[in-house]
């Protein structure tokens, strides 16, 4: 298999736009590797390898006719969440329900994909839409860690993690509702990226939790992360959660300084108190925050009291908004009809039942009760109050400090079946990402060493639309340290 799957998506760029390898070279290395290697780390639910082809010929012709505007991904090879539009393509959501849905039209982000020149090369798997912490719900198949086959790579984005950790993609899309990035970034030792609510615009994704989804980047290393999102950042009229303060991400570039001089960090006591968190991860997060500091960054405690409420509150709120978002899968526009009923409601009835999967209906089911009459002020309004207190604890913590760092996951990659039975134990897996999506900030994994032999992430948070911050941070502590080159010893 060639080596050029190795490369991250920027040096790939460079070497297209050179002339020193050619979009097809590219495209053919990552179909080789994704034939041979795939089928045991099981990343991709669709490929579209005759498509990638010829996108990557009409790249090579429009270079040799001496094309500059090629765009800033030209030629590199992306993987696609399966639960964003692509036009022509299927799109699942990892769901039986969507099993065989072909979108008329694509996606903002996978748009804007295309106007920067990259090479989709599929779909990637997800637990069914993206309600999961480990791919294990997906309704289609078992995507795995490519550091240890028997281990999770997280979830809900564990395809598109898996596909660049396995080498499988240059770069790819995930999206993050309580953690769904940067979970399964650390699980699998790559860079992921959720950017500030309303940064990515969620036209054409298909919707958890409107609230709380935002598109982002998962990828080898933090330049590769920062092109991809100045790519699909930006406001878009199509979306009315997008910001107009998105736009100065467009085109955002890394300086290449590794000081962190006045850089004030904080470590958020609650996070560190934690009794579940692994001795392995705590020795990677506070030698990473070790190493911060020796960059020139100050580095001080601070409180974010109402963490202990913020997963029980995300846990009404993301059920409830997806009990209205999942309301329109009911066999009669789109997607999946049972074939056997006797009236309408019949017909609603058993196509949820048997096009759904268990975690998908449990929602469901908590997201109704918790709306419905009688009850919507003891959870729904309650959970949103908290949710409110969330955003003042992080607002308080920013008074003092330009960043928070805090452990990605409380654990390293947990083994496959270990927590499947068990909803509440694979809930607590996004305790320390939760609270970022409800107050909306930008938050990122980076890998920072190994627990057991497995990637560890330290999370590094922001304050709205300052991805610049939150990156250069990240950006410092990689290129200072060798933890990113890491990578599993898959063959």
């Amino acid at each position: 298999m060639r080596a050029t799957t190795k490369l991250t998506a920027s040096r790939l760029n460079k070497l297209f736009l050179a002339g020193e390898l050619s979009a097809v070279e590219i495209a053919e290395g990552y179909l080789e590797r994704i034939a041979a290697v795939d089928p045991k780390v099981q990343a991709y639910i669709t490929t579209t390898a005759d498509a990638a082809l010829d996108r990557a010929r009409k790249l090579d012709a429009r270079r040799k006719v001496g094309d500059t505007e090629l765009g800033p991904l030209a030629a590199v090879p992306v993987a696609i969440k399966d639960n964003m539009c692509t036009q022509g393509i299927r799109t699942t959501a990892a769901s039986r329900i969507l099993d065989n849905f072909v979108p008329p039209y694509d996606a903002t982000v996978v748009h804007r994909l295309h106007g920067a020149g990259a090479i989709i090369l599929g779909k990637t798997n997800l637990d069914e839409f993206a309600m999961g912490s480990s791919t294990e719900n997906s309704g289609l198949l078992q995507t795995r860690n490519p550091w240890d086959l028997e281990r999770v790579p997280g979830g809900s984005s564990g395809g598109s993690a898996a596909a660049v950790a396995a080498d499988l993609a240059g770069i790819s899309l995930g999206s993050d509702t309580g953690g769904s990035i940067r979970q399964p970034a650390a699980f699998c030792g790559v860079v992921g990226l959720k950017p500030t609510y309303g940064a990515v615009s969620r036209y054409g994704l298909i919707a958890f939790a409107s609230s709380l989804d935002q598109i982002g980047p998962i990828a080898k290393d933090v330049t590769d992360a920062a092109a991809l999102l100045s790519i699909i950042a930006g406001n878009d009229r199509r979306d009315a959660t997008s910001a107009p303060e998105a736009n100065k991400l467009v085109n955002f570039k890394l300086g290449p300084d590794t000081s962190l001089d006045g850089l004030r960090v904080g470590m958020p006591k609650e996070f560190f108190l934690s009794q579940g968190m692994d001795p392995g991860v705590r020795t990677a997060v506070e030698q990473a925050i070790a190493h911060l500091a020796s960059l020139g960054a100050t580095v001080g405690e601070c409180s974010l009291p109402s963490t202990e409420y913020a997963l029980d509150a995300y846990y009404v709120i993301a059920p409830a908004e997806a009990s209205s978002n999942l309301a329109r899968f009911d066999g009669v526009r789109y997607g999946y009809r049972t074939s056997e009923y006797d009236s309408l409601m019949d017909m609603y009835l058993k196509t949820r039942q048997e096009g759904f999967g268990p975690e998908v209906k449990r929602r469901i089911m908590i997201g109704t009760y918790a709306l419905s009459s009688g009850y919507y002020d003891a959870y729904y309004k309650k959970a949103m109050q908290v949710r409110t207190l969330v955003v003042q604890d992080f607002q308080n913590a920013f008074n003092q400090f330009d960043v928070i760092v805090a452990p990605t996951t409380p654990t390293t990659a947990f083994r496959a079946g270990e927590k499947v039975d068990d909803p509440l134990s694979m809930y607590l897996a996004d305790t320390y990402t939760i609270p970022v999506n409800l107050a909306g900030l930008p938050g990122i994994s980076i890998p920072c060493g190994l627990a057991d032999g497995l990637p560890v992430g330290l999370q590094i948070i922001g304050r709205p639309f300052e991805e610049a911050t939150v990156l250069r941070t990240a950006y410092a502590f990689e290129k200072t340290t060798d933890h990113h080159l890491a990578r599993p010893s898959l063959s």
